[in-house]
């Protein structure tokens, strides 16, 4: 297993990509098969868990976001415990949140338990405010989140073992850079999309970032056109 943490759960990056490898699917000519491909693919994966980064949760799943200046009121004080909030629950969707920006109404996104995985600098009147919603979540890095730290803790506190990365350029690329992703799950959906500056499938911030190497497991055509290709990240 890639990584330095045995207890960490087995993390898939699982995304459906254009032929010219960007993710923004909306748009796209493809049938309503073609695109059910992709939660198909998912449940074959039989995952007790899947995570996104704060700016995908916003789009699609958060029912608003906090204030700059409710953000800005920042902890500086002693460390604080981790919540997992009472209850028994199967399934987990991980919210990767450093500020604390996203506001949560609910709990529960189709079944999985919501728990935001945030830096050490937010408030606790922000812990407060997901507790009284009974949002679990997980303190990792001092302003931003410590990936590997943040995945050892959803394997020891949660008991995850399989992990479904299904998030933007930047988070995946973040993971993959930490040597945090075993396996590339793409859906190549039989689209050019060609609109300059949307996220890919791997997005990095820092001009040294390595190339990296992928072993290529197997390639199924599924409905659609839509092929199925998952690749074993190769140890750098």
């Amino acid at each position: 297993m890639t990584g330095t943490a045995a207890s960490r759960p087995r993390v898939i990056c699982h995304m459906m990509a254009s032929v010219d490898g960007r993710i923004l699917t909306d748009g796209w000519p493809q049938s309503d098969e073609g695109r059910r491909q992709y939660e198909v693919v998912h449940e074959s994966y039989e995952p007790d868990a899947w995570l996104c980064g704060r700016v995908t949760m916003e789009a699609h799943f958060a029912q608003g976001t906090r204030s700059d200046a409710e953000i800005a009121r920042e902890h500086d004080g002693a460390p604080r415990e981790d919540f997992r909030a009472p209850g028994e629950r199967e399934s987990f969707a991980f919210a990767v949140d450093s500020s604390g920006r996203l506001a949560w109404d609910t709990n529960d996104i189709d079944g999985d338990h919501v728990v935001a995985i945030l830096s050490e600098r937010v408030s606790d009147e922000y812990l407060a405010f997901l507790r009284e919603r009974g949002v679990s979540y997980l303190l990792a890095g001092a302003r931003e989140v410590d990936l590997a730290l943040a995945l050892e803790k959803i394997g020891s506190r949660f008991g995850v073992r399989k992990l479904m990365l299904e998030g933007g350029g930047k988070i995946n690329g973040g993971m993959l850079r930490a040597g945090l992703v075993d396996e590339v799950s793409v859906l190549l959906a039989p689209v050019v999309d060609g609109r300059m500056g949307t996220p890919a499938l791997f997005d990095f911030t820092e001009d040294d970032t390595p190339r990296y190497r992928l072993a290529l497991d197997s390639v199924e055509r599924r409905a659609d056109d839509v092929l199925w290709l998952r690749y074993r990240v190769e140890p750098r």
